[in-house]
């Protein structure tokens, strides 16, 4: 059975980690590593998390000496990855128990380097809110209009790919990151079934519809480094497609939006 490094970023999710920690433990698929890298939480995170180091020796926690973000502290994790499929969780979000089990399947049956899975949105109480449908594959090009890829979702094959890092912005690193592993692969392939919980937090930058959009403006001049006209053509697509998200969800789900 192949090893999976699971990266999971840290940083004041005392109310959150232990579910994460536990779809984690309670995966049918059971060759993993967990290595939560904790960014200086102020919280009580780190006495959450350092109460399953002694249950499980497949958890592992990395503390920064300094609050660096999520970026910082997601490569301090591919670093440190043993794991020839490498996978993200952050540390708000879930994963159902047969998520690795399929989705390692799913990879290993199509050769496939880069893939990701449907999900379904929760609130912070964990009530289901929406199913988030996707392609069954996509390329630079296409997922330059809007991310489909849910950060909870992607898997990499490091054999085929080398470790790949994370580009250090602050924002939008998750994005920039699929865009960056889409120039060696052409396509990353999707398991539309419902594997994965991401939790809504009114205080997370995808709430803030405007940061979102400067983030994004941002990758496309100085990460992707598009031309004036390129960004635009790209950030016309990925408001319309929010805009369609936003007030005609049914639309956006039958259409994959």
């Amino acid at each position: 059975m192949i090893l999976v490094s699971i990266i999971t970023p840290s940083y004041n999710c005392g109310n959150y980690i232990e579910k994460t920690i536990l779809s984690v433990i309670n995966q049918n698929y059971k060759n993993w590593e967990l290595i939560i890298v904790d960014d200086c939480s102020s919280d009580y995170s780190v006495q959450v998390i350092t109460r399953y180091l002694s249950q499980d020796e497949r958890i592992k926690l990395i503390c920064l000496e300094k609050n660096s973000g999520a970026a910082v502290a997601r490569n301090r994790g591919i670093e440190e990855a043993s794991g020839r499929f490498i996978a993200f969780l952050d540390s708000d979000d879930s994963w159902h128990p047969e998520k690795l089990s399929k989705q390692v399947d799913f990879m290993l049956k199509n050769d496939y380097a880069f893939t990701y899975t449907a999900y379904h949105k929760v609130n912070e109480y964990g009530e289901y809110l929406s199913k988030v449908n996707i392609p069954l594959k996509t390329k630079y090009n296409e997922l330059l209009k809007t991310c489909v890829i849910g950060c909870l979702t992607a898997m990499y094959d490091s054999h085929k790919l080398g470790k790949v890092y994370f580009p250090l912005i602050r924002k939008r690193q998750d994005f920039a990151l699929w865009l960056k592993i889409l120039k060696l692969t052409p396509y990353a392939y999707g398991l539309n079934e419902d594997l994965a919980n991401y939790t809504v937090r009114s205080d997370s930058i995808s709430a803030n519809k405007l940061k979102a959009a400067q983030y994004n403006w941002y990758l496309y001049r100085n990460i992707e480094k598009l031309n004036i006209f390129k960004s635009m053509y790209y950030f016309s697509h990925y408001m319309i497609k929010g805009i369609i998200r936003s007030k005609f969800p049914s639309v956006a789900a039958k259409f994959n939006i």
